[in-house]
Formats: C-alpha cells, structure tokens, sequence
C-alpha cells in the first residue's frame, strides 16, 4: 500500500515549515510520482486530506501550480490500483481534489470539504467575510451533508481511537474493492462517480417552464 497525504504541524512552527498543510506543485508531483509508482507494482493507494487549498503565492504559480493539480485529476482517474481517499480535517477547493479522485472518498465526521472557505465564499458573495457562518451553512459542507448527496461515501466516527476507526473502514473499503476483479470495470465507475457530481434537473413548474 501507497500512502499519500498532506503535511501540518503541530506547533506554529512546524506549521511554517510545512507551509500550514498548502501543496506546492512540487508537491503534487511527487504525490503523482509515488501513485504512478503503486500502480507499476499492483499496490493501493491511501489519501490522507487535510489543506485548506494549495499554496497560491506568485512562485508556485510560476512553477505551474495549475497544471499540476490538473495533471494529478487527469492522471489519478486512469490509475490502474484502487484508490481510497480521507479527508481527516479541512479538504479545500482544487488543492484537496488533487488528491481525492479516488474509487471511494471518506470523511471524518467532523472534517469539512468543500470548493472554498466559508470566509473566501462570503468575501466574493457579499463583499463580507463576517458571513462566513451563513456562508458554511450555505455551501453545505459537512460530512453528512455531503453523504447525503452522494459526494463521498463513508462518514468515519471520531469517537473512541481515530486511528483504529480509520483502520477498520479502510479494511472494510478494500474488502470490498477486492470483489472488483475488472480493472476497466473499476475505471469506469470511478469515471462515472465524478460525472455525475453536479447534476441536477429543474422541475418545470417551479421555474414556469413548460
């Protein structure tokens, strides 16, 4: 088994150190390095989640930050070994997703996931980032909320030892990719799992269509 994750600290010191759980795109490519590597030896691939987004500063723009969080979406879709992704704490917009293109998406169920803050969202909205709570309940970003439209597709209780929670849904996750002997099959519905986010239908009579 491959094991992928974000890095924090926990002082401030080792915060800044690790850039307070922010990717550079160098990050992201030796994340798709070690992926492409399990894949070549038949191995799983773990995801641990946890950045409030990617570093976003003027270099790692420079090195192509874009691109290389494009490149891991592109790439982790066709990897050939199951993939199984954790958000343990804050999944931020494209810098969480980088790693969270996987056959099964768990969350902690106190962890949060979602496009952007609560703050960034209400600063852009309402030009007021003091509506960062109405801004959360709005974009409906807790575990269960997600569950419940499908985003992911396990909740991993905190109470008692994380750890252990964690390793028994990881092991129940696995035992059941294993029945998945079609590897083209497996693609397919990780394939169809992310295109599908997103749909929706308009009721004709609640928009005066007709």
């Amino acid at each position: 088994m491959t094991v992928i994750g974000h890095r924090h600290g926990a002082t401030t010191e080792e915060n800044i150190r690790a850039n307070f759980g922010m990717p550079h795109p160098e990050g992201y490519r030796k994340a798709l390095r070690l992926a492409k590597q399990a894949e070549k030896f038949g191995r799983p691939v773990v995801c641990f989640v946890d950045t409030p987004g990617a570093f976003c500063g003027v270099g790692a723009e420079e090195r192509g930050q874009g691109e290389a969080i494009a490149r891991n979406l592109y790439e982790f879709m066709a990897l050939r070994t199951p993939v199984v992704s954790i958000v343990t704490g804050e999944g931020g917009s494209g810098g969480a997703l980088a790693l969270a293109v996987a056959d099964r998406v768990l969350m902690l169920e106190n962890a949060l996931y979602s496009v952007i803050s609560p703050r960034g969202c209400a600063s852009i909205l309402w030009k007021d980032a003091s509506r960062e709570g109405e801004a959360a309940d709005t974009l409906r970003i807790t575990a269960e909320d997600l569950l419940s439209f499908g985003m992911i597709e396990g909740i991993v209780p905190e109470k008692g030892s994380i750890p252990k929670n964690i390793k028994r849904a990881l092991e129940a996750v696995f035992s059941e990719l294993a029945q998945e002997r079609d590897m083209d099959a497996l693609l397919e519905k990780r394939y169809q799992k992310f295109r599908k986010i997103g749909v929706f239908a308009e009721n004709a009579r609640d928009t005066g269509l007709k």
